[in-house]
């Protein structure tokens, strides 16, 4: 997937310049805040941001949240070469990004989420990044949804073995026996209730407390000067 040659992802079809607005938000935030974990990507992240399930698990971490709705790889890519990660120092940053790219192929889409992985590493050599599989999408089965499921079989050996980056499941347990999903976990069939917010990020939350108790024995063992 060559992302790299876009040089302006968005198209303003709105008339209105909101994306951009956001974006310009996030470099504010970036400079004012600190935070230990940084979410970044599309909707599911932005819209994680207006639950119970961020205020309880997610507040306490020093989180910042940098998702965009509809927002795509290239997108991101494109927000993260304009400096939203250049004036953080966080511990952990969490990508989510890819269901708006059902227009790529899966080996497509799994390539971005892999460059995008590569060049925040060129930013924060040390950070780890958490990569939670994508999500199915829509009440009946689909072949978008089986495409997003191809990309997480496709993502899982492309990740593994990397320093630093760890793939988190939260797809499980919204596919019903009869392959339908339900508006209880995803009121719309794509965006997470707080029921579905609950199931799909509690295991993203637990690996983040892992890893932020980690790096403070890290910490406490590293030799003072």
């Amino acid at each position: 997937m060559n992302t790299c040659k876009v040089p302006m992802p968005v198209d303003d079809g709105d008339g209105d310049n909101r994306w951009l607005s956001i974006h310009n938000r996030f470099l504010s935030e970036s400079k004012e805040k600190d935070a230990d974990v940084i979410f970044i990507g599309d909707s599911i992240v932005q819209a994680l941001q207006h639950t119970d399930v961020w205020n309880e698990l997610f507040v306490p971490l020093h989180c910042l949240n940098f998702g965009i709705h509809r927002d795509k790889i290239e997108n991101v890519l494109w927000r993260i070469q304009n400096g939203e990660l250049d004036n953080v120092k966080p511990k952990i940053i969490v990508l989510h990004v890819g269901t708006n790219n059902y227009s790529n192929t899966p080996e497509e889409i799994r390539d971005g989420i892999v460059e995008l992985v590569e060049i925040i590493k060129e930013k924060h050599p040390d950070v780890y990044i958490v990569v939670p599989t994508l999500l199915p999408r829509g009440q009946n089965p689909n072949t978008v949804r089986d495409k997003l499921a191809k990309v997480n079989e496709l993502l899982k050996p492309a990740l593994e073995g990397r320093p630093k980056v760890e793939m988190v499941v939260i797809d499980n347990g919204f596919v019903r026996a009869d392959g339908t999903i339900s508006h209880h976990d995803m009121y719309d069939y794509l965006l997470l209730t707080n029921s579905g917010c609950k199931k799909a990020f509690e295991p993203v939350h637990e690996l983040l407390m892992q890893l932020l108790a980690d790096g403070e024995i890290e910490n406490d063992l590293t030799p003072s000067e």
